[in-house]
């Protein structure tokens, strides 16, 4: 049973990161619907308002519906919202929704259901297992843009697209809920682990840890959002092989940090992740002059980005326990809303000047302002 758990949770999350390959779609909607870079990029961007801002609420609704519940429901909602975007060629506001609004509300509500329920499977390994768990989020973005950018070469359209993936990922999802069950021994009452907005908003090792992930986001919604462009003498092929590069560092970075992540602790793998990071965004205008450097960065960028979405986890496991991460992530993976705004900002200052620089620079400032709050409050982190 563990290993089917674990089996379903990587299904479960490469459906639902499908979204992370929307660079491969980006040029294709410019064209098809007359928008620009900035407009194209709306639907990832509510879709990483909502899906965080929903999971806020998911932690508790997990600990008192069961994982199960939650994967049928998110399941259901994730798909329904690809098939209401495939709509979007007649009136984009149908991608708008779909995409952006009921597939970030499913999303939100399936996403927390793996990492919980393998954390209380494998207690020993919060770090890997939630790695493991969540790879699929990067892989399945691999998988996705790698089959789209084949299609759309073919002669589809993403709203094609967008209709079968939404099939497919509605009848994966409900499959992977037969295996998305607690261990036999863990009963958790709900109303014991909760906590509400004021009381963890006042915890400063909280806020650290917001501010930190909130950078990393950022920088890795950026990039990943706008990569095909940000090389712009990039052919077709080099652009969806970036986006694939992107997403299985991706995937592989949750795994190797996951890794780290137990050996190291929460502090030394928040500085190591976050300046990491900041060194390649520093170099932005040096790598990114040839399409081996645009793969180069997309690689680089992702692993450092996958480990974001591991450490933290593992950060609210190490400092508040285990059966509180339903709840406690949730308010932590909020920091999405904030960072989802990195890709509209990027994207603007791109249709103003043709270039990423100054805002990929400016991020890795800003995460190096994070690394440096953890370093003095290391102390204050490590508290138990």
């Amino acid at each position: 049973m563990p290993l089917m758990v674990v089996i379903s949770a990587l299904l479960m999350q490469l459906c639902l990161g499908a979204t992370y390959s929307w660079a491969v779609y980006v040029m294709h909607l410019r064209d098809l619907v007359s928008i620009s870079q900035l407009h194209a990029q709306i639907p990832f961007t509510l879709f990483y308002f909502i899906f965080p801002a929903t999971m806020i609420f998911s932690g508790s609704l997990l600990e008192r519906f069961g994982p199960r519940y939650l994967t049928i429901c998110g399941g259901f909602l994730f798909g329904s919202g690809w098939l209401i975007s495939s709509l979007g060629g007649d009136n984009f506001l149908y991608t708008i929704i779909g995409n952006g609004f009921v597939a970030g509300i499913g999303a939100g509500i399936a996403y927390i259901v793996p990492i919980s329920t393998c954390m209380k499977w494998f207690p020993n390994n919060k770090g890997l297992v939630t790695g493991i768990a969540v790879a699929g989020f990067g892989g399945g973005a691999a998988l996705v843009s790698s089959g789209a950018g084949f299609l759309l070469d073919q002669g589809f359209t993403p709203f094609n697209l967008f209709g079968y993936f939404g099939i497919i990922f509605t009848l994966l999802i409900l499959f992977a809920a037969i295996f998305m069950v607690n261990p036999p021994q863990i009963r958790y009452i709900a109303s014991g682990i909760t906590h509400k907005a004021g009381s963890i908003f006042r915890d400063r090792r909280f806020l650290i840890l917001y501010f930190c992930m909130f950078t990393g986001l950022a920088a890795g919604f950026a990039v990943n959002a706008n990569i095909k462009e940000l090389y712009q003498s990039a052919t077709l092929v080099t652009g969806v092989s970036a986006v694939s590069f992107f997403a299985l560092a991706n995937a592989a970075g949750r795994v190797i940090w996951g890794g780290l992540f137990d050996r190291l602790g929460t502090v030394q793998a928040i500085i190591i992740n976050l300046m990491a990071q900041a060194g390649i965004l520093f170099l932005t205008p040096v790598i990114l002059k040839t399409g081996a450097g645009l793969q180069l960065f997309a690689i680089l960028t992702g692993f450092n980005y996958g480990g974001v979405l591991v450490i933290y986890a593992g950060s609210v496991a190490k400092i508040w326990g285990a059966q509180r991460v339903a709840s406690i992530y949730g308010w932590l993976f909020s920091a999405n809303i904030p960072g989802a705004v990195a890709p509209l900002v990027a994207g603007y200052y791109f249709d103003k000047t043709g270039s990423f620089n100054l805002p990929l620079i400016s991020l890795g400032v800003l995460i190096t302002m994070a690394a440096a709050t953890v370093y003095w409050q290391r102390r204050q982190i490590n508290e138990p």
